[in-house]
C-alpha cells in the first residue's frame, strides 16, 4: 500500500510534467545509468578501497534482493544510520530498488532522536552502525521493544556480530530479481526537517520532485564525469546529498570521496590524494580550513567550494577565492525542496552577498510581511514562502505542523527572513522560527527547554541564540533555578535524556526570572538584550 503523504495538485503535477521538471524515473535511475554504461568507472571512495559503478549497483541489488525475501517491500519504511561510508549509498540504493522508504538519520542523533524516528515510522527495517553507542550494548533496541515499536529486523554495519550487514550485500547465489521501486509520484524516502519545534519532523521526498532537483543542481554546478566530490559533511544532509552532492555526481558520473568529517587536515590530504576539485562545507568548517591554508597552503587541486547551511558573513566568503584558491558558489536550500545557488561567472559582490536564485523557473517565491502577511518590495525583508515542482507540501502525518508551515495555496512558509533583489537573488538576513544555526546543524530551542524543565531545581529555561565568530550562531540556555546548579551537571542531566552533543548548550546562564511578553510567553528579543548588558558582568556559568 503506498505511504500517505500530502500529494501534488493535478494541475501542478500535470505542468511539471509538461515541462520536463517529473520524468516519472525512480532515483535509482542514474546509478544503473552508469553502471550500464561505464561499469568499471569509479564510483565511491573510501579509505584504501575504490568501488565501481558496477561494484555499488551490483551490491544494491543483493541487499534489495534478500531484504524481498524476507518479506519487504513497497509500502515498508526503514530507519537508517550510518556514518559517510560506501555502504551508505548503497543501502540507499537498495531500499530505493526495493520501494522501502528510509529516513536517514544523522550519525550524531542518539537515543531522542532515533527513538523519535522510529515511533513516528514504525518501521520494519533498522539499520545502524556497530560503533555507534546506541548499538554497543542491546540497551536501545530492548528499550524499543519495551514501547511495542521494535522494527522486525535490525542489521548493524561492523562488529563481531554474524548476519551483519556485510552479509546482506553478499550474492544470494540466486538470479537477481527486478527492481520494484515506489511509483515515481509515490514517496521514496525521507529527508529529516531543521527542526524548530522538538525533534525533526519528517519530509517525503518522491523520486520525482527529489530526481528534478539533483539534475538541475547537477548543470547548474557543472558536473561532469571528471568531477570527484569530497563528502566531508554527513552525507544524510540534504546539502550532502542532493545540492548537488552524491546523487548530483552520481548523475554525471562522477567520483564521491568520502571523508569521516571536515577536519582540515584530513581534507587536503584527500583533495590532493585523490585530484578531489569539489567539496562542500558549511561556514564554520570554511573557518578552520582558511586557517589551516593561511599556514600550510591553499588544498589543491581544489577548483570550487560549496558554502550552505548557515549563514555567511561576506567578508569570510571573500576570502574563500583569496586563502583556499577555490571558487566560491553559495547555496541556500531546505530539506522541504526549495535550493538556491549563486551562478559560475557570477560578479564577486553577487557572490560574496547572497546566497544565490532558486534553480527552478516554476519556483514561486513570496516575501513576505511577517506581521500582516502581505508581499514586500524587493529590498526589504520579509518572510520566505515558496511553492514549486520539489518543494513538499506537507510534513509527514503533522496536521498540527502542517497548518502552521502550509498555506491554503500549498506555499511552504519557511521561517527565514530574506531579501529578495529585482534579479531573483535571495540574501538570508535571519529567522523567525526559534531555532538555532550552530554551524550548520539545526538546534530546537523548544527541545532543549523541554528537558532543561525536567531538573527538578529548574523552573523556567530558555535557549537563545548569540554570534559566534566560529559557528555563525552558539546556544545559550538561561535557566530559572531554585538553587545554583553547575553547567556540567545540566550537561550531564541532558546527555542522560540522549540528547545529541552538538545540541548541548554551549554556555548556560542563571537569571532570578525571565523577561515574559504581555501574554506569558519568554520575550527572547529582552532576554538577548539582557544579556548583551551582561557580558561583562558575572552570571555567565563557564
Amino acid at each position: 500500500m503506498p505511504i500517505a503523504y500530502t500529494r501534488f495538485p493535478p494541475d501542478l503535477a500535470a505542468r511539471y510534467r509538461a515541462r520536463g521538471y517529473w520524468i516519472d524515473q525512480p532515483l535509482t535511475r542514474a546509478l544503473d545509468a552508469q553502471a550500464a554504461a561505464r561499469p568499471e568507472a569509479i564510483a565511491v571512495i573510501e579509505g584504501a578501497d575504490q568501488l565501481t559503478y558496477a561494484h555499488i549497483a551490483q551490491a544494491s541489488a543483493n541487499l534489495a534482493d534478500r531484504l524481498r525475501a524476507r518479506g519487504l517491500g513497497p509500502g515498508d519504511r526503514a530507519v537508517v544510520q550510518l556514518p559517510n561510508c560506501a555502504e551508505f549509498v548503497i543501502v540507499f540504493h537498495a531500499l530505493l530498488r526495493a520501494g522501502i522508504a528510509p529516513v536517514n538519520a544523522i550519525f550524531t542523533h542518539r537515543q531522542l532522536e532515533m527513538t523519535s524516528y522510529v515511533d513516528q515510522l514504525r518501521p520494519a527495517l533498522l539499520i545502524g552502525d556497530a560503533s555507534h553507542e546506541l548499538f554497543a550494548d542491546a540497551r536501545f533496541l530492548i528499550a524499543l521493544e519495551a514501547g511495542g515499536i521494535r522494527p522486525d529486523l535490525v542489521i548493524l554495519r561492523g562488529g563481531a556480530q554474524t548476519g551483519g550487514l556485510d552479509d546482506w550485500l553478499r550474492p544470494t547465489g540466486r538470479p537477481a530479481q527486478p527492481p520494484t521501486p515506489t511509483a515515481a509520484d509515490e514517496v521514496a524516502f525521507f529527508q529529516l526537517s531543521g527542526g524548530s519545534t522538538g525533534t525533526p519532523k519528517l519530509i517525503p521526498r518522491t523520486h520525482n520532485d527529489y530526481d528534478y532537483s539533483i539534475r538541475a543542481s547537477a548543470e547548474i554546478c557543472g558536473l561532469t564525469p571528471e568531477t570527484r566530490f569530497l563528502c566531508a559533511l554527513p552525507a544524510a544532509h540534504n546539502f550532502t546529498l542532493s545540492s548537488p552532492g552524491i546523487l548530483g555526481v552520481f548523475h554525471a558520473g562522477g567520483t564521491v570521496v568520502m571523508a569521516p568529517g571536515p577536519e582540515p587536515v584530513a581534507g587536503f590530504d584527500l583533495i590532493a590524494r585523490h585530484r578531489i576539485d569539489l567539496a562542500a562545507l558549511v561556514p564554520s568548517a570554511v573557518q578552520l580550513w582558511l586557517s589551516h591554508a593561511e599556514v600550510h597552503g591553499a588544498p589543491r587541486p581544489l577548483r570550487r567550494l560549496l558554502v550552505g547551511g548557515a549563514s555567511f558573513a561576506p567578508a569570510l566568503a571573500a576570502r574563500v577565492p583569496e586563502v583556499l584558491r577555490a571558487d566560491l558558489q553559495q547555496v541556500f536550500g531546505m530539506a522541504e525542496g526549495l535550493v538556491n545557488y549563486t551562478r559560475p561567472g557570477d560578479e564577486a559582490e553577487t557572490t560574496f552577498t547572497t546566497q544565490g536564485r532558486p534553480i527552478s523557473p516554476d519556483d514561486e517565491i513570496r516575501v513576505l510581511d511577517p506581521e500582516d502577511g502581505r508581499p514586500v518590495p524587493d529590498g526589504q525583508p520579509g518572510a520566505l514562502a515558496v511553492r514549486g515542482p520539489y518543494t513538499c507540501r506537507g510534513y509527514y502525518q503533522s496536521p498540527g505542523h502542517n497548518a502552521q508551515a502550509f498555506d491554503a495555496e500549498g506555499f511552504y512558509h519557511s521561517g527565514d527572513l530574506v531579501v529578495r533583489r529585482a534579479d531573483g537573488y535571495l540574501r538570508v538576513v535571519g529567522r523567525i522560527k526559534d531555532q538555532i544555526n550552530r554551524g550548520g546543524e539545526k538546534i530546537a530551542a523548544e527541545e532543549i527547554e523541554a528537558l532543561l524543565l525536567r531538573h527538578p531545581a529548574i523552573r523556567q529555561a530558555a535557549l537563545i541564540a548569540r554570534p559566534d565568530a566560529a559557528m555563525g550562531e552558539r546556544s545559550v540556555a538561561v535557566i530559572v533555578s531554585t538553587e545554583a546548579v553547575k553547567p556540567s551537571a545540566l550537561r550531564r542531566h541532558l546527555s542522560a535524556a540522549g540528547l545529541a552533543r552538538y545540541k548541548l548548550p554551549d554556555q548556560f546562564r542563571r537569571l532570578d526570572s525571565l523577561p515574559l511578553t504581555p501574554i506569558g510567553k519568554t520575550d527572547k528579543r529582552r532576554l538577548r538584550a539582557l544579556l548583551e548588558e551582561q557580558d561583562h558582568e558575572e552570571g555567565a556559568l563557564t
